[in-house]
């Protein structure tokens, strides 16, 4: 079966299939080689109610080789960057067999979010924060899913977003306690500065006089 042969078929095969809630479309129509593909997050997890848009491209030795996929919608999980959206997933690695599709590659991504593991993180920060304290991870996770992953149209919580909503802050998409963001910036720093800093430390929360020398003399060198 030729390469572009397979990829329309695929696609057919997805398209046939809506229940799944597992979309793709082809980007660039001239070779099929760029596509986005979308799928719902996964029931009983902070994704839940969000959709989440990937960017696939195919390389020439498709299906022999695994397509390069990253997340377009950010989301905060230990196997994804927060950055830019790189995927940590062995399949599209050194497991891919040309007997895996687009669809069950999508459908790997569901489970994923469903199933981290901080362990073999590509966000070593976030896989921290996991490890540390579940509850403010699957907060700020379930916080990133409301701002960035509600499609066009799509009702939200109240106060996640839209012209009535709060502003997003930027403490909250990184989990860091509001109050000690505020002990830095009553004192003239810039929230942006403090919350660099307090990332570049691995410090959410307050914890000591030790830790606040050390902000301070970081946000003193910068």
């Amino acid at each position: 079966m030729s390469r572009e042969r397979r990829i329309f078929k695929e696609f057919e095969s997805i398209k046939a299939d809506a229940s799944s809630g597992v979309t793709l479309e082809i980007i660039d129509e001239a070779n099929m080689s760029h596509l986005k593909g979308t799928f719902r997050g996964p029931p009983g997890t902070p994704y839940e109610g969000g959709v989440f848009q990937v960017d696939i491209n195919l390389p020439p030795e498709y299906p022999f080789k695994p397509p390069k996929m990253k997340f377009d919608t950010k989301v905060y999980h230990p196997n994804v960057s927060s950055q830019t959206g790189a995927i940590c997933l062995d399949i599209l690695k050194d497991t891919w067999t040309p007997i895996l599709t687009l669809r069950s590659c999508l459908i790997s991504l569901q489970s994923l979010l469903q199933s981290p593991e901080p362990n073999d993180p590509q966000d070593a920060e976030v896989a921290n924060h996991y490890r540390k304290d579940y509850k403010g991870f699957a907060e700020t996770a379930r916080y990133w899913t409301q701002h960035y992953a509600q499609p066009a149209g799509t009702p939200v919580a109240p106060g996640s977003q839209g012209s009535s909503a709060a502003p997003v802050q930027l403490e909250n998409l990184y989990g860091i306690d509001p109050q000690l963001v505020a002990k830095f910036t009553d004192m003239g720093f810039t929230k942006e500065q403090v919350v660099d800093v307090l990332r570049w430390l691995g410090i959410k929360k307050w914890s000591s006089e030790q830790d606040e020398n050390r902000i301070l003399e970081k946000l003193l060198a910068e």
